[in-house]
């Protein structure tokens, strides 16, 4: 009997995996049917004058980022667009030396004529949620960029986005690149997966009329829009996602821009990599808990609401696969003590998920331009990746937990590092020195003797069906336990 159960629970994981990289492959082929109707860039035109320039606050959201503040407030005061239609407003809540160089910086450009203003709260309210708002009550604006900290806009970022507010234009988002993508395996997984984002994602729901989100950077609202939908809030770790969300129920609309690239830095770093995780995970998670109740009771129709209700949920994939590899050593343990089968009868969900993640990252990868180059990075990524996202299930499980129990935990920034090189991470970097290893870790690490004991078991049985699924997790949650490991002992 207890052979029936653990088969119908994985059963159900698996064909909930399934449905999930099915709804995925969805977007990815919408993607590629409307792709050709992408609005190609537009550049506002050489003709228009000065005093007809939309009046544009770029919004710097700052909190101890010593060794990237100074690059990001160079870059935005290098943007091609008319000063006097310009105003930076530098939201710097830090409390280290950062705010030394964010006021030199600002004495230097004021002097060069710039509108730019350092913006200080007396307390951090709110975190960069209330930062925004803050900024928001002070700016002068019809339109607001945001840059986190970790980016180096290009400089016609405002001249090929501004093109874009036709009316009922809420916020128009741009494509995010990386700066530091070769530095390591690590920051080369996450552009793998952030390329899939947003090419398939936010392209392939925008191109299909489903609602996308705000990424928290590298983006322009307009100022009406945030206040028409509430402004920010701070009761989810995900303000982006929330008030995108919020805007497009009240009926705007947003433009995603998969030709304009913004760089930015990759978290090199494990615990940054983690902080990072866990806040988009528990926040989308605290986001969904927050409006799916509105998005079923809107008049949205039914296509709508289903992408929204997948795209609120879609941190429960690390839930799902972490159950699945967890209930697979059971599964392995109980085999044909009541009834007798081969469980590859039931691969069929599992093969389907393969495939399908398969072809959805093969669609945001492989570049026309670069085929054979690009073809062979993806041959080589796709199992890497696919093992390490095996192997953070387990705390990203943990993000997702919190998220939809309501627990409140603090804004944790992911902190930046200004890589050029390796020993740029590892000298007297004060932001990931002296790090002590969380009770995660030491899971992880569990994780891995759990798995060894199950490749062991396999062939104790002489059952090898599970192998192929416990080496992957051995090797996905060994790689993140070393590496918690290694960035702990610095």
């Amino acid at each position: 009997m207890l052979e029936i159960i653990i088969v119908t629970i994985y059963v159900f994981l698996l064909l909930a995996i399934m449905f999930y990289c099915l709804l995925e492959l969805g977007l990815a082929i919408n993607y590629l049917r409307f792709k050709k109707k992408y609005p190609l860039p537009q550049l506002l035109s050489d003709s228009l004058k000065e005093e007809d320039y939309p009046l544009v606050t770029i919004q710097l959201p700052i909190f101890n980022e010593l060794y990237v503040v100074e690059r990001l407030i160079d870059a935005v005061c290098t943007l091609n667009y008319p000063k006097s239609k310009l105003e930076i407003q530098v939201l710097d809540d830090s409390t280290d030396e950062t705010l030394d160089i964010s006021r030199e910086k600002v004495a230097y450009y004021q002097s060069k004529g710039f509108d730019i203003q350092l913006v200080r709260r007396s307390d951090r309210k709110g975190y960069k949620a209330g930062a925004l708002q803050y900024g928001l009550e002070k700016c002068k604006g019809e339109y607001v960029a945001i840059f986190d900290a970790d980016f180096v806009p290009d400089k016609d970022f405002l001249l090929f986005s501004m093109p874009h507010f036709r009316e009922n234009i809420g916020m128009v988002q741009t494509r995010w690149d990386h700066l530091n993508k070769d530095f390591s395996i690590l920051t080369r997984i996450q552009a793998f997966f952030l390329d899939n984002h947003f090419a398939v994602e936010q392209a392939g729901r925008n191109l299909s009329g489903y609602f996308i989100n705000f990424n928290g950077t590298a983006g322009i609202w307009r100022k009406q829009c945030i206040n028409d939908a509430g402004g920010w809030q701070a009761d989810t770790l995900t303000e982006d996602l929330d008030l995108s969300y919020r805007a497009q129920l009240k009926g705007w609309d947003f433009v995603y821009l998969e030709n304009v690239l913004s760089p930015a830095e990759l978290p090199a770093d494990m615990h940054a990599f983690k902080s990072q995780q866990f806040r988009w995970i528990k926040g989308g998670a605290e986001t969904a808990v927050k409006l799916i109740p509105k998005i079923a009771k809107s008049n949205l129709s039914l296509g709508i609401k289903l992408n929204a209700f997948s795209h609120l949920l879609s941190s429960s994939i690390y839930l799902i696969v972490f159950l699945t590899v967890v209930f697979s050593l059971p599964l392995l343990m109980v085999k044909n003590t009541y009834i007798e089968t081969e469980y590859v009868h039931y691969a069929l969900p599992f093969t389907i998920s393969n495939l399908a993640v398969a072809f959805i990252y093969f669609v945001s990868i492989v570049k026309k331009d670069n085929l054979s180059k690009s073809f062979i990075e993806y041959l080589v990524i796709l199992p890497i990746f696919l093992v390490v996202t095996m192997g953070l299930s387990l705390h990203n499980t943990i993000a997702l937990v919190r998220g939809f129990a309501g627990e409140k935990t603090p804004f944790i920034r992911t902190p930046k590092f200004n890589i050029k090189s390796v020993g740029d991470l590892l000298a007297n970097n004060q932001y990931i020195n002296n790090r002590k290893i969380d009770w995660v870790t030491f899971l992880e690490g569990g994780m891995v003797l759990y798995f060894i004991f199950g490749i062991y078991m396999a062939f104790v049985r002489m059952e090898f069906g599970l192998l192929p699924l416990h080496l992957m997790a051995v090797i996905g949650f060994g790689i993140v336990f070393i590496y918690s490991l290694k960035h702990s002992w610095r």
